[in-house]
């Protein structure tokens, strides 16, 4: 009787929804973006038809007038989506013209943008993806009072090519256009699989931990957006196929951005034959789009700051600048909340910044967790000590450059030591491509004039290069005063809550 009541309830709660989308598709235009502009970052105030019905009440509030207006052609200067915006930036000279490269992603994400737009006014899509979310008795009655219509699944983007070409950029932008009450996430891929494996620690004692992670993602959002798709760990690569299949049967659209292309993510890594279904699931699933481009826009900035310091002679330097950022407060020893109960220690830290020796942050057992709570807490990073990178240190250069992307991710400052330039850094690490190219022996050239530390590594030879590229924005006087700006807007909203608390 229970699983009978749900299933009225919710086909009540969605028949009256669906009255609501054929009320507003038939009224006036203006009136239309009246009701638009009103509800755009309006939340859902019913949960139930949040969890089940989140696209139809408020997309169709949102969009219904634009959506009319394009397909009609009646206000064609009133286009919405990545592509106009892109536009826009450019006369407005936030953004550089004349990247072909990037009108074609711009192209493809401007079709992703029109196609949501049209799915989410059409009821019966909307009633596929609750029937997909309802449990086995429920869905078959409620399944006897719904169109039996099929729908094709909407396809997703899958955007790769070099560093610093705007991936990132033009998926913001992609994200941004779309509405605020939209089931949508953005996040970056190492905090997406530290949040699945920390839910499945938490539904250990079901019978299928993995299937109810993927309902409980669903039902938060229906656009995915996942940042620097990178799989080098074999316990991401044995769950992502289940867990993208169970993803995509609900309905969920994925955005990915990342360096390789999808039939060489995971390349040479254990139990590959288990991750290749997962390739081809994304390749039906996704358009996979190369953006071609051949420029570094990262590299394309004003210069270092003197916040990167070469020379492993110059501690005492770096230690003053950081005293000199923490001010008056005393630096002391701090714990970090990581995930799962564990904690990070923190040698020195005050005001916002940490103090690490390389060895104590990258030469130990840390990973993607332990950097993303560091950068919770503090917003500055000096770190002592960086060495240049090879055979030897290669499992400390991997945990580098997941620290770099989890900086980078959260708009961290870097102050540091190092060995080398960014490039020096990472200049024995090369890939099989790479080594196939190197002069071959000869008389002439023995083994003696090997490099005993090159290091022929494929994830970490694709690796370095967004690596050197964030190192360099990371040390830009844009990048600087981006996060002076961040930090100053920050430290506005602090003392406005004190005054209102006052």
């Amino acid at each position: 009787m229970r699983i009978l009541a749900r299933a009225i309830r919710q086909f009540r709660s969605n028949i009256r929804v669906k009255g609501e989308i054929h009320g507003i598709s038939v009224v006036r235009g203006r009136h239309l973006v009246e009701r638009r502009l009103s509800y755009t970052c309006q939340p859902f105030l019913n949960a139930r038809t949040e969890r089940y019905l989140p696209l139809s009440y408020m997309i169709s509030r949102a969009l219904s007038a634009d959506a009319m207006q394009i397909s009609s052609g009646e206000v064609a200067s009133d286009r919405i989506g990545p592509l106009v915006e892109y536009e826009r930036r450019i006369a407005a000279g936030e953004l550089m013209d004349g990247d072909l490269c990037q009108l074609g992603t711009l192209r493809e994400l401007q079709r992703l943008f029109d196609e949501l737009v049209e799915k989410s006014m059409n009821v019966g899509w909307i009633a596929m993806l609750t029937l997909k979310r309802l449990e086995g008795k429920s869905r078959w009655l409620w399944s006897r009072f719904l169109p039996q219509s099929s729908y094709s699944p909407v396809r997703g983007l899958y955007l790769h090519g070099g560093v610093g070409t705007g991936k990132t950029m033009l998926m913001d932008l992609f994200y941004d256009q779309l509405p605020c009450n939209w089931r949508k996430k953005r996040i970056h891929f190492h905090d997406f699989m530290l949040n699945v494996h920390s839910r499945l620690q938490r539904h250990r004692g079901v019978s299928d931990p993995l299937e109810v992670v993927a309902g409980e993602i669903s039902d938060e959002a229906i656009l995915l957006c996942l940042d620097e798709f990178m799989v080098t760990d074999v316990a991401d690569a044995l769950i992502l196929n289940r867990l993208f299949g169970q993803l995509f049967n609900d309905g969920v659209v994925l955005v990915a951005t990342s360096n390789r292309a999808p039939d060489s993510l995971y390349e040479g890594g254990l139990q590959r034959d288990l991750f290749l279904p997962f390739i081809a699931t994304v390749k039906e699933r996704c358009v996979a789009h190369q953006i071609g481009s051949s420029v570094d826009y990262r590299k394309m900035t004003s210069g270092e700051q003197g916040f990167y310091l070469v020379g492993l002679d110059l501690s005492g330097l770096l230690k003053a600048t950081f005293q000199k950022l923490v001010g008056h407060d005393k630096a002391r020893a701090q714990e970090v909340e990581v995930v799962m109960g564990r904690k990070l220690t923190v040698p020195l830290g005050a005001n916002g910044c940490a103090y690490f020796t390389f060895e104590d942050l990258c030469d130990r057992p840390l990973g993607a967790a332990d950097y993303f709570g560091l950068f919770k807490k503090f917003h500055t990073l000096a770190l002592d000590g960086i060495p240049i990178f090879g055979l030897h240190n290669r499992t400390a250069a991997y945990r580098f450059v997941t620290l770099i992307d989890v900086m980078y991710e959260n708009k961290g400052r870097l102050l540091c030591t190092a060995e080398g330039s960014p490039y020096e850094l990472f200049e024995r690490i090369i890939t099989v491509a790479d080594a196939k190219h190197m002069a071959p022996r000869t008389s002439s050239r023995s083994r003696k004039s090997d490099d005993l530390d090159l290091c022929v590594d494929n994830e970490l030879g694709f690796a370095k290069d967004r690596t050197v590229s964030r190192l360099t924005e990371i040390n830009s006087k844009e990048y600087q005063e981006q996060h002076a700006a961040l930090l100053a807007e920050k430290q506005f909203q602090q003392d406005a809550i004190a005054e209102s608390a006052v």
